[in-house]
């Protein structure tokens, strides 16, 4: 079996590196025929697993959910699309625990070698992808703008001060929005389309009893709230999942399209995803092959 192994190396606290001879291994003893790859920057692994898709069995990434989504739309990319392994390494991790992927690495990777098959929905998004979370508006840009270095030293604490910083500056979006045909439009300040069990750390946030190859997503806006105890209401309600209507809306939905008043950054899987205008979404409903 042809396998590419591609390694970012500054995930997490590194501690990848300690352990490569152990992981590599167990794919040689697996008979994998393996190709290893260091990612040297941003968009690196998507560049890499979109020319090398065609060509091997599996592709294999360590790293965190910013390098597994370089490699899943990397071989989204490809018109061949071979099968994805993941051995999460990076600070939260929210879709390996989504998938329930093993913490530790070297049983992460003798998982893989099992090959057992999992089907699952990629999220396209306007002419990219996204693999478990798309979202705007409140603190979505903590994650990016919060340096690697700081991310491994103090972990969810870093999103946490990066995060209070911007509570003076509380920012809402006007949009209109057609989720499955349904209309909806007003002031909004956070959104996210989800197909995750949590998100930043935060278990069960996107709703319950959520599948990853159902072919929808779970749609989550939150609506502006006019003082600081309507805001604690939100978090609230966000924290203990229990969805208040005059505040939040929460749906599942496969086709979402939203349009706002002026350009809106994104995160897509908690890197940067650009700033749009107009949005369409869509579930491609078991797209991509991963070993789980």
């Amino acid at each position: 079996m042809d396998v590419m192994y591609i390694v970012n190396p500054k995930s997490g606290k590194g501690s990848i590196r300690g352990k490569l001879l152990d992981i590599i291994d167990i794919f040689v003893k697996a008979d994998y025929n393996l190709t290893i790859y260091i990612s040297q920057h941003a968009g690196d692994a998507r560049a890499k697993a979109g020319k090398e898709a065609g060509n091997v069995d599996v592709i294999i990434c360590s790293g965190g959910d910013g390098t597994m989504d370089e490699v899943i739309s990397g071989v989204m990319d490809s018109e061949k699309k071979c099968a994805v392994g993941y051995i999460p390494s990076g600070s939260t991790n929210d879709f390996a625990n989504s998938l329930k992927l093993p913490k530790n690495v070297i049983t992460a990777a003798q998982r893989i070698v099992e090959h057992n098959e999992f089907l699952c929905d990629i999220g396209e998004f306007n002419d990219d992808f996204f693999v478990y979370i798309a979202a705007f508006g409140l603190f979505t840009d903590v994650s990016y703008e919060t340096p690697q270095d700081m991310k491994n030293v103090l972990g969810h604490l870093a999103y946490i001060l990066e995060g209070m910083k911007k509570l003076a500056a509380i920012k809402t979006y006007h949009l209109n929005a057609r989720i499955d045909g349904e209309e909806i439009s007003g002031d909004f300040l956070y959104g996210m389309i989800t197909n995750s069990t949590s998100v930043g750390g935060f278990k069960n946030i996107t709703g319950k009893h959520v599948k990853l190859d159902d072919g929808v997503f779970e749609v989550t806006l939150i609506r502006a709230p006019q003082n600081i105890v309507e805001l604690n209401t939100i978090i609230g309600a966000l924290l203990t999942q229990t969805p208040d209507e005059t505040y939040m809306y929460q749906v599942r939905a496969k086709n979402i399209e939203i349009d706002f008043d002026s350009e809106v950054s994104w995160t897509l899987d908690g890197e940067y995803g650009g700033e749009h205008q107009h949005v369409k979404i869509r579930n491609n409903e078991k797209a991509l092959t991963l070993l789980v």
